[in-house]
């Protein structure tokens, strides 16, 4: 089964490239309740899963002033960074039982784990550096990888034309997990409830919501466990030898190397520079709330200007914006800065799985070919926010991590700049310099 691409993937001016496929268009649905539950069931994973992850900034600053307090910022943020790699870093093989089909014992196992990996934390002891690794880092980490690309994947079997638009919404459930995860733990953890209970408590919220998700998720078609409906290998290998998907997966493990510096320290920064305990706690929220609004609107947005275009603005925005965290100080400039950052950075996020969709131009290799595309950019989540705890050092350097990642996104860009000008160069020469997959009829 293919699904066809859309003239307003990919702007129309300048002999845009379209990616082509044999498709009968009645074969995908493009609705009906049992896709909206998919949509929806998703959206809760979402929500539970890397939405739990980009609340890690409360976890940072009340690591670094409390819990872990000896234990330097590179390595705190060592375990947020881990968790968000295993969500990205585990994709192939998910994808690769999504595509032969295991998705429920997969999507399931991951939503089990995740919450028995958060009560085990909530049993983790002062100072016990390894015991919140271990829950925290690994194990709920592992869970959200799980869970990550299935839910983007199954979304394939439903939709075809608002393929964009469903995938962006589903993304808006991390950011609003970051909002409500945010508010919710730092209310619990830095009140009188204290760490255990009030992760305990949060736990129990993430339990509930994902036997919801599980009950609601449900493939369209069955799949035989005894047949690989792909060449897995061939599928794995386009995407580091076709040069569309080469630099798209490349500036993407650039930005991301950049990306989740602010959901980790902007909240332990607005504390340092000496703004009120209540803001500080409200920082973070800011981020995620603008970024849900970003990702919300995302899919409506390049419907408009292409799935390319808004890649290439978010991203360089979000380099200027990156370095602009260098001049923070007032209240006024957090917000503008987090509002607007958070805005940004949410539309290139939900742009990742439509761009990698709008690649492969076989719907049956999307769950592999999306696993190694995660991958391969997941490496920049573990890599970039240890790095800027290193360059941020116990004396709190701030310009030092910011300048770094204003850096790193900016090369992003560029990349994206560069793709972008390879898939408009004139037809007969972009033809001779495309993958055969990629090569279609003027």
């Amino acid at each position: 089964m293919y699904c066809a691409s859309r003239e307003d993937d990919i702007p129309s001016d300048s002999s845009p490239l379209t990616f082509p496929v044999v498709v009968d268009h009645d074969e995908i649905p493009d609705g009906g309740s049992k896709a909206w539950c998919a949509v929806l069931g998703s959206f809760l994973a979402q929500f539970c899963g890397f939405g739990y992850a980009s609340a890690f900034g409360v976890y940072q600053e009340y690591y670094s002033r409390v819990y872990l307090s000896h234990e330097s910022p590179s390595a705190i943020s060592w375990i947020g960074g881990l968790s968000a790699f295993f969500v990205t870093a585990i994709g192939p093989i998910c994808g690769l039982l999504h595509d032969r089909g295991y998705f429920y014992l997969v999507f399931v196992g991951g939503a089990f784990l995740q919450s028995f990996s958060l009560f085990m934390l909530s049993l983790a002891q002062p100072g016990s550096y390894y015991q919140v690794f271990l829950a925290q880092g690994i194990g709920s980490g592992v869970a959200q990888g799980l869970m990550y690309v299935p839910s983007y994947a199954v979304l394939s079997q439903h939709f075809c034309k608002r393929r964009a638009l469903v995938m962006s919404i589903v993304a808006s459930g991390a950011s609003l997990g970051g909002v409500v995860h945010t508010i919710m733990l730092n209310k619990l953890i830095n009140g009188p409830i204290g760490f255990a209970t009030g992760v305990r408590i949060s736990a129990g919220l993430v339990t509930v919501l994902l036997f919801i998700s599980c009950s609601l998720i449900r493939t369209r078609y069955e799949i035989r466990h005894d047949a690989l409906p792909v060449n897995t290998w061939k599928a794995a290998m386009k995407c580091v030898t076709e040069v569309p998907s080469l630099l798209m997966v490349t500036a993407y493990l650039f930005f991301q190397t950049a990306y989740l510096y602010p959901f980790f320290y902007f909240q332990l920064e607005s504390v340092q520079h000496g703004l009120s305990t209540s803001f500080s706690f409200y920082s973070l929220v800011i981020v995620n709330a603008a970024s849900f609004c970003g990702r919300l609107s995302a899919g409506v947005i390049a419907h408009f200007i292409g799935v390319v275009d808004l890649t290439i603005f978010s991203t360089l925005a979000c380099a200027v914006l990156l370095g602009g965290m260098i001049g923070l100080s007032s209240m006024e400039s957090f917000i503008v800065l987090g509002l607007l950052y958070g805005l940004l950075s949410g539309m290139n996020i939900a742009m990742m799985a439509p761009f990698m969709a709008l690649i492969a131009t076989n719907p049956s290799e999307l769950g592999v070919r999306m696993g190694i595309s995660f991958a391969i950019t997941g490496f920049g989540l573990l890599v970039g926010s240890p790095i800027s705890g290193a360059l941020l050092t116990k004396q709190y350097i701030w310009w030092a991590p910011a300048l770094f990642c204003a850096i790193i996104a900016f090369i992003g860009g560029i990349l994206f700049v560069i793709l972008r000008m390879r898939i408009t160069r004139p037809p007969e020469a972009r033809r001779q310099s495309l993958p055969e997959s990629l090569k279609v009829n003027e």
